[in-house]
């Protein structure tokens, strides 16, 4: 029996499918600023702090009603410029495209579908939620997917795909850019890590494979190459290990 799809492309949402992180940006220019978030960000890589309690403590402090920060963020984030076409591709190929977020699903939905359409409802969100203290969204705080010490362990999402028999499997994609994207990295069969960002660092530290990508339309041409067998999964993941040994050679 063939699998239920050949595919299935799980994502990151923040700094991923967007060119900038929701989160950061409400904690950057209402919440309590960049360099705060920033030694947060290390002491969560240095292992100091679990990414929950840091992350609760980011969005805390931005002390704006939700509904407004909603529509403060429709207005200043904006979509990876190849998001839209790999997406339409994955629509025509019967891919599903699954977002994992640590963000908060009423502001994913909404952005997803201001920045890709209405047929955005038909990306899956698998993320956390606010939590309101007073009716109308005035307070709030956010309530976690689960009891990880990230607060969403992305991996749970993956697993009971992952762990089918091989003849009923998919080939599974991971997009990410951060630490919190790892363990559902793990699960998958490739791993794109966003140029410049903390999951590179991550993954060279862990020793974990991934290949990089600057925007989804790298993602796009590699998937689509994979899927047509114009290239495989090895050669694409040992693309960036190729490229620091000939920098190294070079040097």
């Amino acid at each position: 029996m063939a699998p239920a799809h050949k595919a299935i492309v799980f994502t990151d949402f923040d700094g991923t499918i967007t060119l900038k992180d929701s989160n950061d940006y409400l904690t950057d220019n209402i919440g309590y600023g960049p360099e705060k978030r920033r030694e947060g960000n290390i002491d969560i890589l240095e292992n100091r702090v679990k990414f929950r309690d840091a992350f609760k403590e980011m969005l805390d402090s931005v002390k704006k009603p939700f509904p407004e920060c909603i529509e403060i963020l429709r207005k200043n984030i904006k979509l990876d410029p190849g998001f839209k076409d790999f997406y339409d591709w994955c629509l025509s190929e019967k891919i599903p495209v699954i977002v994992l977020s640590s963000g908060m699903e009423p502001i994913i939905r909404a952005l997803l579908t201001d920045l890709v359409g209405p047929h955005a409802d038909q990306i899956k969100i698998v993320s956390n939620q606010p939590k309101f203290l007073d009716p109308e969204g005035n307070e709030w705080t956010v309530e976690y997917h689960d009891d990880s010490d990230f607060g969403h362990d992305k991996s749970l999402a993956i697993k009971p795909t992952a762990n089918l028999p091989k003849e009923d499997r998919p080939v599974l994609f991971y997009c990410g850019d951060g630490v919190s994207d790892l363990s559902a990295a793990r699960e998958t069969d490739l791993l794109f890590a966003k140029y410049g960002h903390d999951l590179i660092t991550y993954c060279e530290r862990e020793g974990a494979p991934f290949t990089v990508f600057k925007t989804f339309e790298d993602i796009h041409r590699d998937i689509k190459d994979i899927m047509e067998n114009k290239t495989t999964i090895d050669e694409v993941a040992s693309r960036h290990q190729r490229a620091k040994d000939a920098a190294k050679a070079a040097e």
